[in-house]
């Protein structure tokens, strides 16, 4: 047995044996509550990182960083690393490095997909123009590299320079399915599985190496990550279609009218009468909002909504399960509900 795996179940050892935590949807602010303190270093880390000389980068950067954004996959990071026993500077600087990762592809992404709202304020390249977020995106990249080599340890390096490749390769299978009314769920589904859920699945396994946490622990908290990034981007394509713009920060129907073909339209294009099929085909190759109110109704008759939540549960369920690896203790309660949370949330 490595000195890792010694390290870990000595500090594991240490950690309160608590109850299951209630399948009961908790806030997300109480499941942030064992980690305030290590998101508040992270706070920290975010803001002196992101100096630069560079006037537009740093006026950039700080829009998008202090947007209101949920700190989600930085959480995730920690929460796990904790569970693990994890100490130290280290999951701080690398739950920062997570954060200016997924920052970097929402700056990116909101210019390929000229979006102008996002958590109910304009989009940077709303209020830049589209130049400037792509450049600050590649500092943002660049930066994180940097504070990673920083830490100096090749297996977190490994685990982060392999998610950030394949998330690009997921923003390019993406635009391959725009206006593809043809796409299957399948081929939805590695979309979301590159696109959005490998960053989870890094944050957590990240965590995990950090607490020293032997490789079925690692690799349980991987899964942990992958599925429950799964079901939140599932969710996320439901309330495209119901959720509201003061809870979301996002105008209804945004993904229909980028010709994106999310798991709503295709089980719609599948179950839906002929009428419905030809409808909701038309306003997947043509974008817009047209036929918003048509598409809307057809994916409400054929239960599409419902069905989508179903796989959002069955993944959040796969996720819950693989905590089962883990002992009790506040951090593992919070990813409990945590996977509770990514399907029962309106936002």
């Amino acid at each position: 047995m490595g000195r890792g795996h010694l390290r870990y179940e000595a500090q594991v050892a240490e950690l309160p044996r608590a109850p299951d935590a209630s399948r009961t949807t908790a806030s997300l602010e109480s499941i942030r509550d064992p980690i305030a303190e290590d998101l508040a270093c992270v706070d920290e880390v975010i803001r002196g990182k992101l100096a630069s000389d560079v006037v537009l980068i740093r006026s950039v950067a700080h829009y998008i960083v202090e947007s209101g954004g949920k700190r989600l996959r930085p959480a995730l990071l920690l929460l796990a690393a904790n569970a693990c026993g994890a100490e130290g500077p280290a999951k701080h600087e690398l739950a920062a490095v997570i954060e200016f990762i997924h920052t970097a592809t929402l700056l990116h992404d909101d210019v390929v997909d000229e979006s102008s709202l996002r958590r109910g304020k304009n989009t940077a390249n709303a209020e830049f123009g589209n130049a400037a977020p792509v450049l600050v995106g590649d500092f943002l990249y660049s930066r994180a590299f940097q504070m990673m080599v920083g830490v100096g340890s090749l297996r977190v390096m490994s685990v982060l320079a392999d998610a950030t490749n394949i998330i690009a390769e997921g923003e390019v299978l993406q635009l391959l399915n725009i206006h593809d009314a043809d796409t299957r769920e399948e081929d939805y589904l590695r979309v979301i599985r590159f696109k959005t859920a490998k960053l989870f699945q890094a944050a957590t396994q990240v965590g995990a190496i950090l607490g020293g946490a032997p490789a079925p622990v690692e690799a349980a908290l991987a899964d942990y990550g992958m599925h429950l990034g799964t079901a939140f981007q599932l969710i996320d394509d439901v309330l495209d279609y119901s959720g509201d713009l003061q809870e979301t920060g996002k105008n209804l129907g945004d993904d229909l009218a980028e010709g994106k073909p999310t798991l709503p339209l295709i089980y719609a294009m599948r179950a839906g009468n002929d009428e419905e099929k030809a409808v909701v085909r038309q306003a997947i190759e043509h974008g817009g909002k047209a036929d918003l109110e048509r598409v809307v109704a057809a994916i409400h008759r054929v239960g599409a909504l419902e069905y989508a939540r179903a796989k959002a549960r069955a993944e959040a369920a796969i996720a819950i399960d693989r905590l089962e690896a883990l002992p009790g203790s506040a951090c593992r309660d919070s990813l409990l509900q945590l996977a509770n949370f990514s399907v029962e949330r309106s936002f």
